[in-house]
């Protein structure tokens, strides 16, 4: 697929070579004299292997990507262990390996004097293989990531370790104390003596079951025989049922009671069959020596039934001694601290368990409750007594499969302490190049890519799972027009029928319709542009040498009449410069009338280098946002929660103008998917997925 352009070489291969960390041979650089590669080089590398593969334990969608350029003339790091747990939005954790673009999960803003949980949503997500370390903190919580990510501490954000043969940066030694609630417990898990515990916790705390003789005329006996739970919030009431089903109650559920006023609405379950109600009598009678999982359980549905979390501390109320002896004993098992306080005037007991932000976290994450909304925690402060001082970091003397994810906040809780995440512009100092000129000038091709990746998606280990393209540096940047080796790319792709998506700046994409729409008929595919501005002073001011924005917008249309889901991602938004409320919406409505798939915005974000170069830019072009933009990002590399807020609110205000205006986007006719080349010509496509939201487009 290589071809060779001699009469646009100004330097031939044999004058001019360069060794590249990470690549056995020495590279060829080139250069071409057009005018639109005048002062950029390109090192043409041999790579061992296209795909950036993911381990095979985690079973997210996006577990693949392909870079067959490194550095972007567009001008527009990775880093924790698969199984580290992340702190999602509904107050429960994943690995970060299972997390896919568009998850809701927690973040930070900083407000005040204070750093706050707020939700944020995945933007993206990828891997790499680096040497990792542990990092151990004074509580036992362990950290393994790479010695290039960094952790919010008592002194700011640090990276892990120090640079080895590069200026000094911030880095953890054992003086610091990492920010969080300290190490995340492990989930219950749902076996038969935990769903026995929450059917007690539950159904003893809210239910009703009884037994009562009642004569009727003409029969030996009336006994009636009543099991019911009725709630107003359905996690609960469903886990429920499913918990009896598997017992083999079967019940039936029914409206209990309208919503009224501030009331909500109630639904319940009900079984009235004499076995039916011995068997939910036995299960949540109290087993003599209950197991820890019974435990679990019992919390997390008492919980459920009468608890709240409201000012911070979870309380559970009850009447019952028993009920609140079973509490208290279950809380004492695993180690927490509580009060009873003083019995109200009704005999209404309440347990709270104290110990702040760090023991409910640790309460909730031990029992899993089923109503979430008691588990929130957005708004409330990162303060925490965790003993959270890093005691050592040690490197393992290996390199694993280390993940990042992109969030709309720019960070995340990782095993209870908060975690930055990285962009595609600081990846070029691992070459040796720096992350500013010469990420725009100093471009890594791959020119084997498309042969490489055909032998490894025909291999038989290759599951044929979807492929993210674009989620580092811009696959269609101008370069792309000599080498083409996205043409191969979507060929081998399309041979292989393997679903992928493309996120990208350029128009260029258009000259490959025809190679989408083949595998499109053959797999999901997909594409998203970024389009921060159609100012056409922003446009040449801050992104120089991309596609004009318009052009973009043209190529959604054309690709969404080809019937590839293409989306719109307005970003970054950069006050002063393309937040213009009505350039916003014009550039919203021409995405809607396109017919875009989907449409999002994002805040400018400024992180490690990134940071200077803006500033510098400023500095040179916009002298009169320079004192703005220290206010708005004075305390790190993200905006000021308000001006975040405004802009969230324009992009959203903007949408929903559009969609009324264009209640019916146009739409083209999906081009047929085939399980293979010999199937029926009259099998319905299957449904399509919608398109993969794209991280934020880099500004440089």
């Amino acid at each position: 697929m290589f071809v060779r352009w001699d009469n646009l070489l100004k330097d031939t291969a044999e004058e001019q070579q360069h060794h590249l960390p990470g690549y056995r041979d020495p590279a060829v650089v080139r250069t071409f004299d057009a005018p639109e590669a005048l002062g950029t080089r390109f090192y043409e590398v041999r790579a061992k292997s296209a795909l950036n593969r993911v381990p095979d334990r985690s079973m997210v969608p996006f577990r693949w990507t392909i870079n067959p350029y490194r550095g972007c003339s567009h001008a527009c790091s990775y880093c924790q262990l698969g199984t580290t747990p992340i702190l999602m939005a509904d107050g429960r954790t994943r690995p970060i390996a299972d997390l896919e673009v568009g998850d809701r999960i927690y973040g930070t803003v900083r407000e005040g004097r204070y750093r706050r949980y707020v939700r944020t949503e995945v933007l993206d997500r990828w891997v790499s293989l680096k040497p990792a370390y542990r990092i151990t903190l004074e509580d036992g919580t362990e950290l393994i990531g790479s010695g290039d990510h960094r952790y919010l501490s008592d002194r700011g954000w640090k990276h892990v370790v120090n640079n080895a043969r590069k200026p000094d940066r911030p880095h953890l030694t054992l003086n610091n104390r990492l920010i969080g609630t300290g190490v995340f417990v492990e989930p219950p898990r749902h076996t038969p003596d935990y769903e026995r515990g929450y059917l007690c916790g539950l159904i003893r705390g809210d239910g009703h079951v009884g037994s009562y003789p009642y004569a009727r005329a003409g029969r030996s006996h009336g006994d009636v025989h009543r099991f019911r739970l009725a709630l107003t919030d359905l996690d609960a009431l469903r886990r429920a049922r499913d918990y009896l089903a598997n017992i083999d109650v079967e019940t039936d559920e029914f409206a209990f009671l309208a919503a009224a006023g501030e009331h909500r609405a109630m639904r319940a379950i009900r079984r009235q069959a004499r076995d039916k109600v011995a068997a939910v009598r036995e299960a949540i009678r109290g087993p003599i020596s209950p197991s820890d999982e019974w435990h679990k359980g019992f919390l997390a549905g008492i919980f459920d039934a009468q608890g709240s979390a409201a000012g911070g501390a979870p309380r559970i109320a009850n009447a019952d001694c028993e009920i609140v002896d079973r509490t208290t004993f279950g809380l004492r098992r695993f180690g927490f601290d509580f009060i009873i306080e003083p019995a109200r005037q009704n005999g209404v007991m309440t347990v709270r368990i104290r110990g702040g932000l760090k023991e409910r976290l640790r309460f909730f994450h031990l029992t899993d409750p089923a109503i979430r909304r008691k588990c929130e925690i957005e708004g409330m402060a990162l303060t925490s007594n965790a003993k959270l001082r890093v005691v050592s970091i040690e490197p393992l003397g290996a390199a694993l499969p280390l993940y990042d994810i992109t969030t709309g906040t720019g960070d995340f809780i990782a095993n209870g302490v908060v975690s930055h995440n990285c962009f595609a512009r600081p990846t070029h100092t691992y070459l040796d190049l720096n992350a500013r000129e010469d990420f725009e000038r100093e471009i890594v091709v791959k020119v084997n890519v498309p042969e490489v990746l055909r032998a490894e998606l025909a291999r038989p280990s290759w599951k044929g799972e979807h492929i993210a393209m674009g989620t580092n540096t811009d696959p269609y940047q101008w370069v792309e027009g000599r080498y083409r080796l996205m043409e191969g790319i979507w060929e081998a792709l399309r041979d292989a029928a393997n679903p992928a998506s493309i996120l990208t700046k350029s128009p260029l994409l258009l000259r490959d319709t025809r190679l989408l729409q083949e595998l499109g008929e053959r797999a999901e595919v997909s594409a998203a542009f970024s389009v921060p501005t159609i100012d056409e002073k922003a446009w040449r001011a801050t992104e120089p040498h991309t596609p004009h924005p318009r052009k973009r917008l043209e190529a959604v249309a054309e690709l969404t009449r080809a019937g590839i889901p293409t989306g719109v991602l307005v970003a970054p938004l950069i006050p002063g410069v393309n937040d213009d409320p009505a350039q916003v919406e014009e550039i919203v409505e021409l995405a809607t009338a396109a017919g875009a798939s989907h449409i999002g915005g994002i805040a400018l974000h400024l992180r490690s280098e990134v940071r200077d170069i803006w500033f510098d830019w400023l500095r040179a072009h916009r002298p009169d946002l320079v004192a703005q933009y220290d206010r708005l990002y004075r305390r790190g590399a993200y905006m000021q929660p308000p001006e975040r807020e405004r802009l969230r609110e324009m992009v959203a205000v903007a949408r929903e103008r559009a969609r009324r205006k264009h209640p019916e986007p146009p739409q083209a006719a999906p081009p047929r998917f085939r399980r293979g080349l010999d199937a029926d010509a009259d099998e319905p496509p299957p449904k399509r997925v919608p398109a993969r939201k794209p991280q934020q487009g880099a500004l440089f």
